[in-house]
């Protein structure tokens, strides 16, 4: 299905712009790093999460307090999707004796309210020596499959369209990263960086990359077909070309993701939201990373021209002879 007809859209006319809003938005995400840090989830920190049902509604103020009076005062406590419900994390804590984290919980709320049935709905323990493994892991995980993507892009073009897509990549890891620092700093959303996060990354990497190989393809196919065109309207003309395709695609997604966000519940919310924001920064990545980073550089290192004479004469010329 056509979207639109034959557009002739100057994609990277605008690159400049769009490459100072991709700065902006990254320095935004540095700062947020270095001076916030990055919240995680016991999957990379080592903790306790339990999920708690009351048999009546109970105020998060409440619960809190109980489990601060059993031993736990930096709690983490939230609402598990009903007002009965709550989800419950701490971090490691030593010295405990032979009781665990979830029983001395469990054992201080049903303390805490003896007129009310308690129930765990689930259990789940990481251990400190567990989470740190799993971060280095995280980070391997996350480069490997940068570095396989570079080597099958080059292999498949040429270097400079392989490391184009792998500045495009860590464009949109980062990106993500970043509305995910600042969910946690609005404390929006369950946003914390835990395994449904990673495999979210892990996937817009592999989503990201195919759009960026649709377009390189189809720039290669021009290359052949209109030898002797400059390579920014080469790169305009094919980008239009296979703008309904990635409309298509990207909205199916977006479709999807936007109903598991909104009804998926909390546990899905990380996965989810960060999906959702790299989808859709892998799209314009595609196009204003990665390919204007291959115009950067055939333009400045190679120095070749990228344009047609008649698009490096000033506007007023250009104007004068359409007329």
């Amino acid at each position: 299905m056509e979207l639109f007809g034959k557009t002739n859209i100057d994609f990277l006319g605008k690159r400049r712009i769009f490459l100072v809003v991709s700065l902006a938005i990254n320095v935004i995400g540095l700062v947020l790093l270095l001076f916030g840090g990055l919240r995680l989830g016991i999957d990379f920190q080592g903790g306790t999460e339990v999920a708690i049902r009351f048999s009546a509604e109970q105020h998060t103020d409440a619960v809190r307090a109980a489990v601060a009076k059993a031993g736990f005062q930096n709690a983490e406590i939230k609402s598990y999707g009903k007002a009965n419900e709550f989800l419950i994390r701490v971090p490691e804590i030593g010295g405990q004796g032979e009781q665990s984290s979830s029983s001395r919980i469990t054992s201080g709320l049903r303390a805490a309210f003896p007129n009310q049935a308690v129930t765990v709905l689930k259990e789940d323990r990481i251990g400190p020596k567990i989470g740190s493994e799993l971060r280095t892991k995280a980070v391997i995980a996350v480069l490997l499959a940068i570095v396989g993507i570079l080597l099958y892009i080059a292999f498949r073009f040429e270097f400079i369209y392989g490391l184009g897509a792998v500045v495009a990549l860590v464009h949109d890891v980062f990106v993500a990263l970043t509305f995910v620092l600042i969910g946690q700093k609005l404390e929006f959303l369950n946003l914390e960086f835990n395994q449904g996060v990673l495999a979210a990354l892990l996937t817009v990497v592999g989503f990201s990359i195919n759009d960026t190989v649709i377009i390189f393809d189809r720039i290669r196919e021009n290359r052949e077909k209109h030898k002797g065109m400059a390579l920014v309207p080469m790169m305009n003309l094919s980008i239009n070309e296979t703008l309904s395709r990635t409309i298509n695609t990207v909205l199916t997604v977006v479709l999807v993701l936007a109903t598991l966000l909104a009804l998926g519940g909390e546990v899905l919310h990380g996965f989810s939201f960060t999906m959702l924001i790299g989808i859709i920064t892998g799209t314009y990545s595609s196009i204003y990373i990665a390919s204007a980073f291959v115009v950067w550089y055939t333009e400045r290192i190679k120095k070749e021209p990228v344009e047609s004479v008649e698009s490096r004469q000033p506007k007023i010329l250009r104007a004068l002879k359409e007329a």
